[in-house]
C-alpha cells in the first residue's frame, strides 16, 4: 500500500475562518437554494430546451466543485500564527514595511496564502512575484521585482 503525501496549505487563522464561513454558506444556503431551483425548472417540462434547468445544473456543478476544493484546503490547512513567527527574516504571516528605492514611498504588506490575498487590504500572496521576492529577506535587504512596467527596487525596512 502506497501512502499518498498531501501538501499542507499555509494559512492564517483569519483566512481559515473565512474559508470555513464560505463552505458553511455553500452547504447551508447556496446548495439548498440551487436544488430548489433545479426542482422548479424540472417542473416546467421539456428539459432539453429548458435554459433555467441547464443554468441551475451548471451552478450545481460549480457549487459542488467549490465545496470539494474548500474541504480539501481546510483538511490540509496548516494554521500559522503571525505573532509566533521569527522577525529576523520575512516568512509566511509576517508583516513587512518596504520603502521604494526610486520614490521613497513606504508600503506595508502581510504575507499570506493565495486564498487570503487582497492587495487593497495590504495582504499579498507568498506565491505572487512580490511575495516570492520578499520571502527570506531581512531588514536592510534589497527586494528586486520584475514587474510588467519594468524592474522595481525596495528596501525591506522592518518586519513586524
Amino acid at each position: 500500500m502506497r501512502k499518498i503525501l498531501t501538501e499542507t496549505i499555509p494559512i492564517t487563522r483569519q483566512g481559515y475562518e473565512k474559508l470555513k464561513k464560505e463552505l458553511e454558506r455553500l452547504k447551508t444556503i447556496d446548495r439548498p437554494r440551487n436544488i430548489k431551483a433545479i426542482e422548479e425548472a424540472r417542473a416546467h417540462g421539456d428539459l432539453s430546451e429548458n435554459a433555467e434547468f441547464h443554468a441551475a445544473k451548471e451552478r450545481q456543478s460549480f457549487i459542488e466543485g467549490r465545496i470539494n476544493e474548500l474541504e480539501h484546503k481546510l483538511a490540509n490547512a496548516n494554521i500559522i500564527d503571525p505573532e509566533k513567527q521569527p522577525k529576523e527574516k520575512a516568512v509566511f504571516g509576517c508583516t513587512v514595511l518596504l520603502e521604494s528605492i526610486d520614490t521613497g514611498e513606504e508600503v506595508e504588506y502581510q504575507l499570506v496564502g493565495p486564498d487570503e490575498s487582497d492587495i487593497e487590504k495590504g495582504l499579498i500572496s507568498v506565491t505572487s512575484p512580490l511575495g516570492k521576492a520578499i520571502l527570506g529577506k531581512a531588514p536592510g535587504d534589497e527586494v528586486l521585482l520584475q514587474a510588467p512596467g519594468g524592474k522595481r527596487s525596495y528596501e525591506l525596512v522592518e518586519i513586524k
